[in-house]
């Protein structure tokens, strides 16, 4: 197994926008659905794949196109050097001042080989000033523990 990167920073009222986080139902709307059902999925299924907005679901980070990938990892030591440098990088930006604390950044990162070890994602969101977000995830592949289908995302 292998931990790809992937980092987004906007604005928070885009982050919000949960329906483009979504990715798209498999079945498009039955004939007759109403024009806005239609039209919902028909942007769903345009935006979703292509757009570097994070995911509701951690793992859905793999259809997203290869370039959006930060950075690729066998260890897991090794990717969460990767967060820890976005942490840092990004701590003087960050709403809340307890998550600017060197110690809690810490801890995050500490936290993430333990989940990265065992298999799982990982998955931080920081509100920033302004007001935007900053999302961090670090998503194992080949193949990931919750979906299993979904195929590693082609990154040359």
């Amino acid at each position: 197994m292998h931990h790809h990167a992937y980092l987004w920073t906007g604005p928070k009222a885009r982050f919000d926008r949960e329906a483009l986080r979504r990715p798209p139902p498999h079945q498009p709307p039955p004939p007759g659905s109403s024009p806005e059902l239609i039209e919902r999925y028909r942007t769903a299924a345009a935006e979703f794949p292509a757009s570097g907005l994070p995911p509701l679901e951690t793992a859905y980070w793999l259809v997203k196109p290869g370039s959006l990938v930060r950075g690729t990892w066998l260890e897991p030591s090794a990717a969460a050097v990767w967060l820890g440098d976005r942490l840092a990088e990004y701590a003087a930006r960050f709403a809340s001042e307890a998550y600017r604390a060197p110690g809690h950044r810490a801890a995050l990162v500490t936290a993430a080989v333990e989940r990265l070890g065992s298999g799982g994602d990982v998955s931080l969101g920081f509100y920033l000033e302004r007001p935007a977000f900053l999302s961090l995830a670090l998503v194992g592949c080949s193949p990931n523990r919750t979906r299993p289908e979904l195929t590693c995302p082609s990154t040359g």
